[in-house]
């Protein structure tokens, strides 16, 4: 058998004979090595100078897809290393938001004073922390009170951490898994297993690019159909193997181009939808950018919804509604606040499940330390949902968008009262302009006396008239006001006021130094009112006012006496016809002054002139105790000198007259010690009582005499009416006839004083108790 020389063409190495061994032909499957033999054997001894010669590219072997021995050393770290996702080489521009421009302000003036400091070697210590705390201040008032807009820009900004940056910090192995398994691996979607503390996780979110050769790459985060139905297949894979899903949120919108249209970009979001409501491990998802629309609800149906402080989740950017409702992008602002669409808003309509905090500056300005909150809240909601059974994990993510949205009509629902709520501010509008006022009060007065000569009894229209007073009494306030507080008695009235309220909180009687402090300030104001700019038209308001007031009570007691009128003619009527036996001596009367006429006696006998006066006195009596019992004041009617001397009055008659003196006596005292001014006496006098004890001085003994002087001349003066002395007087008159009549043997009436030609009230007959109402 032939032996084949060895040839001196040689191969490159054994390593090259190593790779080609793995080359097969599709035809036959025979190795090059094999091969190469055959075709050697069989050629002429020409042949012989032929030589395969193969260059093999070195490569950087991967231990796929994680080393048993990985060196933590290596630059970059370990998953930096082993992922095509690598650190920037360079560090990213600064972007400055239109609302941080002070900030940037402050800082270049510390840069300035450093540099300066620098320069000339001066201490500027002092200057620099003071600028680091004015810097830190305004940070701080900045970002704790960011209006929407700003969040949203916020959410947007270029150097904001993406979601592998935030994998890669709270993990420590992450696998990358890639394509949907129908073509395509959308690269606006990724996709991983990683751990976090030994747990196995099933990540997945949107990636933004950090620069503009990344976002062409990622397509600025808007995922076509081929990423929701990759992330859709590592869902099933998820809930194969029991991971629980982590989604990370970070999108403007799904794709909205023809061809993701024509590729079924609704159905696969709503397969999405569908299949996330069924999967039997935990889901939670963190809107650490912008969620917008259905792009990032499509993996966006979990337990518990998380978000970062300054991200945004809405249905619509603001711009997009701003050109659909205002037809300009620039009202963005308003329609951003009321989209509701923070993290703030959005746990308020129980949307969102919990708010991730935030450093001063938003999220890029310390990536790691919110990478770090993730991680926290990542374990505490995981701690809480591994509890849960599959039945009732489903459960709870059906309930948590069952909720969303619901009303129930009907019910009436008490508000959840704060402790701390403040009270809704009543609107009050400013002065009604005095040209207005005027035409207004001229077209209620021509719609009073429209009705006045349209029928003479037709009370004017209360509606206008109460609506007219009602106003008028809130611009007479109003300028009263301003009138206080321009002669500077606003203050003082204050003050006044707050010591008033405490002495009645603690019920005791009114210091006599408040009593001063009131009618000296009440003097003062009286004195200054006419001084003050507005007095013309204070005036003028006050005038209108108590015209219709003044209307307003005649119509009131117009409107009361004719209520008064029929209501005691009705019962007068039941009075006098009513009962028999007082019908029986009206009659008789009547028959008997009939009889008298028609026999033409004028002057009848002294017997018959006693009966006649007997039976009216007799009827006039029934009558008054009848309207007096029904609550009618009724009044003695002063009869002529004639009927005086002509008739006689019986001695009931003259007991009822008596009485009926002494109780309007007393009410006349009773309403002289009620008035404001005697109660002020009364208590005055019941200080000074009491300061003095039991054993007062000269002073404090004159001060209560004189009080007391004072009570007894004030009721004196009420008593002493002339109405009451011309009464007085005409009864004591009656009494004497009448006793002179019955021969003055009558021991069954007794009048004091009958010889005293004065009034029986005067001041000798007036006494005060003081001393039993002592505080």
């Amino acid at each position: 058998m032939a032996t084949l020389p060895h040839s001196p063409a040689a191969l490159t190495g054994p390593k090259a004979s190593d790779l080609l061994r793995s080359s097969t032909s599709v035809a036959s499957g025979i190795p090059l090595r094999t091969l190469g033999r055959a075709q050697l054997a069989g050629s002429s001894s020409k042949a012989r100078d032929l030589s395969i010669v193969a260059k093999v590219r070195k490569v950087k072997k991967h231990e796929y897809p994680w080393p048993d021995d990985p060196d933590p050393n290596v630059k970059g770290g370990v998953l930096s290393h082993l992922s095509h996702f690598k650190p920037m080489k360079e560090r990213p521009k600064p972007v400055t938001l239109d609302f941080e421009k002070p900030l940037v302000d402050l800082e270049r003036k510390i840069i300035d004073v450093r540099k300066m400091a620098n320069d000339t070697g001066l201490d500027f210590t002092d200057q620099i922390v003071s600028l680091e705390n004015k810097y830190q201040q305004a940070l701080k008032d900045l970002y704790t009170h960011l209006t929407p807009i700003q969040r949203v820009n916020i959410a947007r900004h270029p150097n904001r951490p993406t979601f592998l940056d935030h994998v890669f910090s709270i993990t420590e192995k992450f696998v990358e898994l890639h394509g949907d398994r129908a073509g395509y691996d959308d690269p606006a979607i990724v996709t991983g297993i990683g751990t976090i503390d030994g747990k196995r996780y099933m990540f997945m979110g949107h990636q933004k690019g950090r620069n503009t050769k990344e976002n062409i790459m990622r397509n600025f985060g808007m995922p076509t159909p081929h990423g929701y139905r990759k992330a859709l297949r590592m869902m099933y894979y998820a809930d194969h193997h029991g991971f629980p899903i982590i989604t990370f949120i970070d999108t403007p919108g799904a794709f909205a181009d023809l061809k993701s249209e024509e590729l079924g970009q609704g159905e696969a979001i709503a397969h999405n939808l569908r299949t996330m409501f069924g999967l039997k491990v935990p889901i939670i998802s963190i809107v650490i950018g912008e969620g917008g629309s259905g792009g990032a609800l499509a993996i966006g149906c979990s337990n518990k919804l998380l978000m970062l402080e300054n991200a945004v989740f809405y249905v619509a950017s603001p711009e997009a509604c701003a050109a659909i409702l205002w037809k300009t992008a620039k009202a963005s602002p308003k329609a951003a606040e009321k989209l509701k669409i923070t993290a703030n808003e959005l746990c308020k309509l129980q949307i969102c499940d919990g708010i991730i905090p935030e450093p001063l500056g938003g999220a890029h300005a310390d990536p790691s330390w919110t990478s770090q909150q993730i991680k926290k809240a990542i374990n505490e909601s995981m701690n809480e949902l591994t509890k849960l059974d599959t039945e009732n994990l489903l459960k709870h993510r059906n309930l948590k968008f069952r909720k969303l949205g619901g009303f129930q009509e009907g019910i009436a629902i008490e508000p959840k009262r704060k402790v701390n709520m403040k009270k809704k501010e009543e609107f009050v509008s400013g002065k009604i302009p005095v040209m207005e006022l005027e035409t207004e009060v001229d077209k209620v007065k021509k719609q009073i006396f429209k009705a006045m000569e349209s029928s003479p009894g037709t009370k004017p229209s209360e509606l206008a008239l109460d609506e007219m007073i009602t106003k008028l009494k809130r611009e007479v306030d109003l300028e009263f006001s301003e009138a206080i507080n321009s002669i500077g008695l606003g203050d003082r009235i204050s003050m006044l006021r707050d010591e008033f309220r405490k002495s009645n909180s603690e019920q005791q009687l009114m210091h006599p130094s408040l009593m001063d402090k009131i009618e000296k300030l009440k003097n003062e104001f009286d004195q200054g009112l006419s001084t003050a700019p507005n007095f013309g038209n204070l005036k003028y308001k006050l005038d209108m006012l108590n015209e219709f007031s003044k209307v307003k009570s005649i119509s009131e007691k117009n409107n009361k006496a004719q209520e008064l009128k029929q209501e005691m003619n009705k019962k007068l009527k039941e009075i006098i016809m009513g009962r028999p036996e007082r019908k029986e001596k009206i009659e008789e009367l009547k028959a008997e002054i009939q009889r008298l006429r028609a026999s033409g006696i004028e002057n009848p006998d002294r017997e018959t002139k006693e009966r006649i006066a007997r039976m009216k006195r007799e009827i006039d009596v029934e009558l008054a105790n009848d309207l007096k019992s029904l609550g009618f004041d009724v009044e003695v009617v002063k009869p002529s000198a004639k009927e005086v001397g002509d008739e006689q009055v019986s001695l009931p008659e003259l007991k009822a007259k008596v009485e009926t003196l002494k109780e309007e006596t007393n009410k006349k005292i009773e309403d002289a010690i009620n008035s404001p001014d005697i109660k002020n006496m009364f208590q005055l006098l019941k200080v000074e009582v009491a300061k003095a004890g039991t054993t007062p001085d000269a002073a404090t003994r004159s001060k209560i005499e004189s009080l007391e002087n004072q009570i007894k001349q004030r009721v004196a003066a009420s008593v002493s009416s002339p109405d009451l002395k011309e009464k007085h007087v005409q009864l004591s008159e009656e009494v004497s006839k009448t006793v002179e009549s019955l021969g003055g043997s009558d021991g069954s009436f007794e009048v004091a004083d009958q010889n005293n030609n004065g009034s029986p009230h005067d001041d000798s007959m007036v006494k005060f108790n003081y001393r039993a109402n002592r505080v």
